[in-house]
């Protein structure tokens, strides 16, 4: 009976495991680099420098919108956080969507001072890969996420007990032995990080939760609007009164909040109907404050800047949730710990990629000639060769538009966006053009030339390259650029493996070497 459930749960993990590691693997990879999205952003703009003060780039940001953005339905300011420098307002005109906000939005520096700043989306396009996906609606994005999410959780169980000695094999790596080596690369990059690959994974099912079962809310609520007041405290929009009121200081709501929160930093300021005596503030905290993402939202009477009566608090279960969710994004976490999260994703990325290509060792040694083997095995290996080798590729490639596409370019950031996909598919081309041991070489070769193209680049077209960021002390500047070297030499070193390892024989041949000797 153990041994029919263990084959059963090996089979279901093969299976799951090749269905859904293609798209599982840029889920990890785009979720790790997520941990550092706001670094990723401000080398992403260089023209942003100085130093970070929430007050004075919420002050700068109302002084330019009350001049170019009277009569605005809503005005929205996005404060700096602990790793970032510059604050992202915007306004809104009436009738138009969210989606237009892009057409109003500036940067506003340490200072209050307007930063004319190059146009990216930075390391949030990664985070929002993540779990949209792109090119498609999001909603289609989040349900394939979410599926490989589920099927994740599954690989994970079935792998804990179709693998008898999974804790034993972790502390054994074999090198140069082919499919055990693999096996043994597998079970160390999924053991080492166990608990945090299914905490990330349960978590990120629960911050879409509403969306993948929905039935709970419809059965409580008959209106999807009253469901968000209660679960974000929503309330209704004000009316105008046709009467001009100047908006209070926001310095003064500020230290409100502050002091409300007992010194945690605001994150987000809304504010409906600027200008009118019915206009209202809201001040959202920073979501990087306490563990759980929730942040609290305070509202202020626009024209007095006199807090309104708090919310209520949140009950058991709404708190949960924000405990789950900030689990998952790691805000909350310190530099150290930020890298923990970071460095436990890489063994989630590595897990699925030697998952995928284990796949494939496995089943090359049962082909009667591994040099010519069937259809659907060449189809299978070459793509994980383009996924494995592509993705980071197209992320590269990304990095390096940033600085290479003209600075007034319209569409910039789009573009941006495109040659991260543009990228990934040159090389996936490349790699369905060339024989398999050969498309291994030569994509991770190119995938290492490319990240260590980055800091070259970077040092050529602005004055924050390595050395002059090591001078001045920018850990952010020359830490991303030591990432990408790093990068690079991993991608050549396993490059250099690829190349080095042995020619799968025919069965024929493998058993008359295997008879001589």
């Amino acid at each position: 009976m153990k041994e029919s459930l263990r084959q059963s749960m090996a089979w279901l993990h093969t299976w799951v495991g090749l269905l859904l590691g293609w798209l599982l693997f840029a889920v990890f990879v785009t979720g790790t680099t997520a941990y550092f999205q706001d670094e990723i952003t401000r080398w992403m703009q260089p023209e942003i420098r100085g130093e970070r003060h929430p007050v004075a780039s919420a002050e700068g940001a109302m002084a330019y919108l009350q001049a170019h953005a009277q009569g605005a339905e809503t005005w929205t300011i996005q404060l700096p956080g602990d790793r970032s420098v510059a604050a992202m307002a915007y306004w809104k005109e009436k009738g138009e969507t969210f989606r237009q906000w892009r057409d109003h939005a500036f940067m506003v520096d340490g200072q209050g001072r307007k930063v004319d700043a190059r146009d990216t989306t930075g390391g949030w396009l990664l985070y929002r890969l993540h779990f949209d996906l792109h090119y498609v609606p999001v909603l289609w994005g989040r349900w394939a996420v979410g599926l490989a999410a589920m099927f994740m959780l599954v690989a994970i169980v079935s792998g804990v007990i179709t693998h008898k000695k999974i804790f034993a094999d972790f502390f054994t790596l074999r090198f140069g032995k082919g499919q055990r080596s693999w096996l043994d690369a597998h079970n160390l990059s999924a053991v080492l990080a166990l608990p945090f690959h299914f905490m990330i994974t349960y978590t990120g099912l629960v911050t879409l939760m509403s969306q993948y079962m929905p039935w709970g809310v419809a059965a409580a609520y008959e209106r999807p609007v009253d469901y968000a007041r209660d679960r974000f405290g929503a309330d209704t929009s004000p009316a105008r009164s046709g009467r001009p009121a100047p908006v209070a200081p926001i310095a003064d709501m500020i230290r409100q909040a502050r002091e409300r929160w007992h010194g945690a930093e605001p994150g987000y300021i809304s504010i409906a109907l600027p200008g009118d005596a019915h206009s209202v503030v809201k001040i959202t905290r920073d979501t990087g404050a306490a563990i759980g993402t929730r942040g609290e939202t305070l509202s202020f009477d626009g024209a007095t800047g006199k807090m309104h009566v708090p919310p209520p608090s949140r009950g058991a279960a709404a708190q949960t949730e924000s405990v789950m969710v900030g689990l998952h994004a790691g805000r909350f976490a310190p530099a150290a710990l930020r890298w923990l999260y970071f460095l436990a994703g890489l063994s989630g990325c590595a897990m699925v990629a030697t998952g995928l290509v284990l796949w494939t060792a496995k089943r090359r040694q049962r082909l009667p000639d591994p040099l010519r083997p069937h259809f659907g095995f060449r189809l299978v290996e070459r793509l994980n060769i383009a996924t494995i080798s592509g993705l980071p590729f197209g992320i590269a490639v990304y990095f390096l538009a940033n600085r290479l596409l003209p600075s007034g370019m319209v569409a910039r950031a789009a573009a941006e966006c495109d040659a991260l996909f543009l990228g990934w598919g040159a090389l996936l081309l490349y790699v369905f053009l060339r024989p398999p041991r050969r498309a291994w070489v030569e994509s991770l070769g190119l995938v290492a030339v490319a990240y260590l193209a980055v800091p070259v680049v970077n040092a050529v077209t602005t004055q924050r390259g390595l050395v002059p960021s090591l001078r001045d002390g920018d850990l952010v500047f020359a830490g991303f650029d030591a990432c990408m070297v790093v990068a690079a030499a991993l991608f050549a070193f396993a490059a250099w493996k690829a190349d080095r390892r042995p020619i799968a024989l025919p069965r024929k041949t493998r058993i008359a070497r295997d008879a001589t000797a």
